[in-house]
């Protein structure tokens, strides 16, 4: 069987164990530190990408950007509808935990439940459009092949769920993640969801150094988890500056 067929029939999960929220592309900008001049002839994977509209408005903005994410398997009316109960239940939890986070991106709950929805919105319009782009995994295998992306970005899922991920789980994806992309992998954010930082990472990044690669931290402009405004970048092009 091949990787590709290994990948496909492993994406197909029950909807309500999918969780369909997602970013803006404007949020994206900010989380991954991104110049958007400079990605222009690039091959980007978001992976896991979501209800993101990352995608669907990088593309308008002449960028080659493919979405990986194991929803996508599932039709895109049901998505939809899953993403719009899935909206409503994340903004009742944050009513009721609104000191944890840094509100000066959306005002108040009402603020960010508008660019959820909008993105959602964005990205289940592309969806319908162009359905080569938004490409059905289950991590941590993906169907596509070596270095066939410049740059991954992957956002809201390594490490967020260290309580359930465990250490193997989070190295053998990360380097699911180098296999598929020439240039760099980055990662947002780099806290579990209370904001603590990953209790791994540093052997994480250890492991990661002694294989040759680059890795840095760096601070975004970002920040709506409280301490969540850093971001992983592992580079495989070492003599870079």
């Amino acid at each position: 069987m091949s990787r590709d067929e290994k990948s496909q029939s492993k994406t197909k999960q029950e909807l309500d164990r999918v969780v369909f929220i997602g970013r803006t592309f404007e949020e994206y900008v900010q989380m991954f530190n991104l110049h958007i001049p400079e990605l222009v002839g690039k091959k980007i994977l978001d992976c896991p990408a979501g209800a993101c509209s990352f995608t669907a408005l990088g593309t308008k903005a002449s960028l080659d950007i493919t979405a990986s994410d194991i929803a996508y398997d599932h039709k895109i009316d049901d998505l939809k509808r899953k993403g719009l109960l899935d909206i409503e239940h994340a903004m009742e939890t944050l009513e009721r935990a609104k000191d944890n986070y840094v509100w000066s991106c959306y005002g108040d709950v009402q603020g960010l439940s508008e660019q959820r929805h909008q993105a959602l919105q964005d990205c289940t319009q592309d969806m319908r459009k162009h359905p080569e782009r938004y490409v059905a995994a289950v991590l941590p295998e993906l169907p596509f092949e070596d270095e066939q992306f410049n740059i991954v970005l992957s956002a809201h899922f390594l490490f967020m769920y260290s309580d359930r991920l465990d250490y193997e789980f989070h190295k053998n994806t990360v380097h699911e993640l180098l296999r598929v992309a020439s240039e760099e992998v980055r990662i947002f954010p780099l806290t579990d969801l209370t904001g603590t930082r990953y209790d791994l990472l540093d052997r994480l990044i250890l492991e990661l150094e002694a294989e040759g690669l680059r890795v840095t931290e760096a601070k975004v402009p970002y920040e709506f988890m409280r301490n969540g405004n850093s971001l992983l970048s592992i580079r495989k092009d070492i003599g870079q500056v």
